[in-house]
């Protein structure tokens, strides 16, 4: 009843949401402005071209929409290749795992292709038979093209994969493409809701774990793990 299991990136895989943050906040600095908590939640799981409108939206100077992506991107890129990569606790066992079993899968990301090279850099280019990022749609999450896409490309039936997702237009894009969505979230709640697992986080999930997910239709584990904090989280040096 599974075919194959789709892993989100930013604050599912890694816990790239805090350099996005400060990322956000080295643009907004640059437009003039400031930036808060409440800002970076109102773009989780969002585009760059929404990201890019709303720095722009809250500066007080002028730029290139063009150019603040461009900072925007290369700041990420820095901050993810000198850095050590914060990996989201389970992400990593439960990748080993699919793979080990054979199971087709892929990354499925709103973010740009070099900001997913820094990411599969330390990761290994070979963690992902396929790799759908914001370059390969006309439009991504909350829409459901992304997840179809994906689909196509591993040649499986949505409605019998998961997708792994941290962020509402994620779990949106996942539902609407026909995916059974298990959210993990990581900065916006994400409420329960009819044939959807919320999960804490991936620590100690397995394999059959999701299995048993997708075949009766979306019930948790018996004893789903509790949300990890801080020092939980594994870095990637």
């Amino acid at each position: 009843m599974l075919d194959a299991v789709m892993f989100d990136m930013d604050g599912l895989l890694v816990d790239s949401e805090p350099l996005w943050f400060l990322a956000e906040q080295a643009v907004m600095s640059r437009l003039g402005g400031t930036w808060s908590p409440g800002d970076q939640q109102v773009l989780v799981g969002g585009s760059m071209e929404t990201t890019v409108s709303y720095l722009l939206s809250k500066g007080t100077r002028s730029a290139p929409r063009a150019t603040v992506a461009r900072w925007l991107i290369e700041t990420m890129v820095d901050l993810l290749t000198t850095q050590p990569l914060p990996v989201m606790p389970g992400a990593v066992e439960l990748l080993n795992e699919v793979r080990a079993a054979g199971l087709p899968h892929a990354l499925v990301t709103s973010s740009e292709p070099e900001i997913v090279d820094a990411v599969l850099s330390r990761l290994g280019a070979g963690a992902f038979p396929v790799v759908v990022c914001a370059a390969d749609v006309a439009s991504t999450k909350p829409d459901p093209e992304i997840y179809l896409l994906a689909a196509e490309k591993l040649a499986v039936d949505p409605q019998r994969c998961i997708a792994l997702e941290d962020s509402p237009n994620g779990v949106a894009a996942a539902e609407a493409a026909g995916y059974l969505a298990v959210a993990i979230p990581s900065v916006v709640p994400i409420p329960a809701g009819p044939g959807r697992v919320v999960l804490g986080s991936l620590a100690g999930v397995t394999l059959d774990d999701l299995a048993r997910m997708r075949t009766v239709g979306g019930t948790p584990p018996d004893s789903p793990p509790e949300p990890a904090d801080g020092s939980a989280k594994i870095s990637v040096s």
